[in-house]
């Protein structure tokens, strides 16, 4: 590596030309991509409780349907942009707040101590947050409705990071959000 920057700093020198430096090469940020992916998606992947959890959405989503009438299915075609916003950009956003600043401040304050089976304080006090500011926009059937999700995504953003929690979020989103909001 070292040999190959005096090359290029000579062959500069000599025709008067500067050479121009290289922040991140296309085979590093390929790379840098791939641990993210891997990490996000692949390890969790691997785990059966993840797996059960993604399971776990379209069963909820079938309990649903004898509650709540379903909406026009094609409405995501119709209005595309307030779709990827419910399905991407809300999660995203969501998980960001909730489990990326709250529940990792409160990590690093040693909030980690596990209180019931795999759920932290970091965690309960996260899901309690998410739920209650679901309650600016919903019921508050809504928002104990959403409490237990949120205790799961804190369980995996504890144990895979904040990308497998946004993935299981955004995946939650798509089906209820497909299927109910219509």
């Amino acid at each position: 590596m070292l040999a190959g920057a005096r090359k290029q700093f000579a062959a500069a020198r000599s025709t008067g030309l500067r050479p121009r430096p290289r922040l991140l090469s296309f085979n590093r940020a390929w790379h840098a991509c791939g641990v993210i992916i891997s990490k996000t998606v692949t390890a969790p992947l691997r785990d059966p409780w993840f797996v059960a959890a993604l399971a776990a959405g379209p069963l909820a989503w079938a309990l649903l349907v004898l509650w709540l009438p379903i909406g026009d299915p094609a409405w995501p075609l119709a209005r595309p942009a307030q779709f990827l916003a419910l399905i991407v950009l809300y999660p995203v956003l969501e998980e960001l707040v909730f489990r990326g600043l709250l529940q990792g401040a409160l990590l690093r304050r040693g909030w980690g101590c596990l209180l019931a089976g795999p759920v932290s304080a970091a965690n309960l006090v996260a899901a309690l947050a998410f739920a209650a500011a679901h309650l600016l926009r919903g019921t508050p059937a809504w928002a104990a409705a959403v409490f237990l999700p949120g205790l799961v995504f804190g369980y995996f953003r504890e144990r895979y990071g904040i990308g497998a929690a946004i993935v299981l979020h955004a995946f939650y989103n798509l089906g209820f959000i497909w299927l109910f909001r219509g």
